[in-house]
């Protein structure tokens, strides 16, 4: 591994691979930009065919489901089959092989809502925006008096959406909308890894979506050695120690791979 001809430390990977060696704890947030490199299209980039007529924010919210319930499934639906043939990439392998080889020791937080990691092999993924393979119910059940009563969204009956068959709530991907909350329990847990770890490692984001980007400066605050990883400057260079250019497939492995 050569350092830059500049030597400037903040772009050296030398010294960023030496702080993920010595630290107890490792937190990783990953963005758009690890999805890309296997072929998963940005968001915006979905919007193709019948869906160039559509803007994302005119499909990924609770109102336009309501409205239009089969367009937004269908939507979602033709995305999860984008994603039938994409595979993870090195930067997925590098961070499972690293947690494998070192249990409880990474915590690993994404924004990306693919599951390209939990494919890889990578455990307790903290999804901070959902999982688009997975479904969850519109409403709370009407007929159950504890929401662990209600019907288990997998025995929908099939349709576009799916629907309860008793109820007839709908089934709807359990992804973070447009005027949504993150899911509190994995924000928490988020955060708390940020606050506890001794290197925060940023990955293929931008870090202009919050509360996610705000992670990395509850790292920074609490004492954590920040790198960012990113082909293309970043809003969250200037908190970071190290700013290393390039993409995670090729730059996760060199920092973890050995470690």
């Amino acid at each position: 591994m050569t350092a830059p001809p500049s030597h400037d430390p903040r772009h050296d990977p030398r010294q960023a691979r030496q702080w993920i060696a010595q630290a107890a704890r490792i937190a990783v947030l990953t963005g758009a930009g690890v999805s890309a490199e296997s072929g998963v299209p940005t968001f915006r980039d979905a919007q193709t065919g019948l869906w160039t007529h559509f803007r994302p924010e005119d499909l990924a919210t609770e109102q336009a489901f309501r409205a239009h319930p089969q367009r937004v499934w269908d939507w979602y639906a033709e995305r999860r089959e984008m994603l039938r043939g994409v595979q993870p990439n090195a930067g997925h392998h590098a961070l499972t092989a690293f947690q494998q080889r070192h249990p409880g020791r990474l915590t690993l937080i994404t924004q990306n809502v693919d599951g390209l990691h939990q494919r890889a092999g990578s455990t307790g993924v903290l999804a901070l925006h959902g999982n688009l393979s997975a479904d969850r119910w519109l409403d709370p059940c009407a007929l159950a008096r504890r929401p662990q009563d209600a019907c288990p969204v997998e025995r929908a009956e099939p349709g576009r959406p799916p629907h309860c068959a008793q109820c007839g709530n709908l089934a709807r991907p359990d992804v973070v909308w447009f005027g949504e909350m993150l899911p509190a329990e994995t924000l928490a847990a988020a955060s708390r890894a940020a606050r506890e770890c001794q290197v925060m490692l940023v990955a293929g984001t931008s870090g202009q979506v919050y509360p996610a980007a705000g992670l990395a400066l509850q790292a920074r605050q609490a004492g954590a050695k920040v790198i960012v990883v990113n082909p293309a400057p970043t809003e969250l260079d200037e908190v970071a120690h190290a700013v290393l250019t390039g993409t995670s497939a090729q730059l996760l492995p060199e920092l973890l791979d050995g470690q």
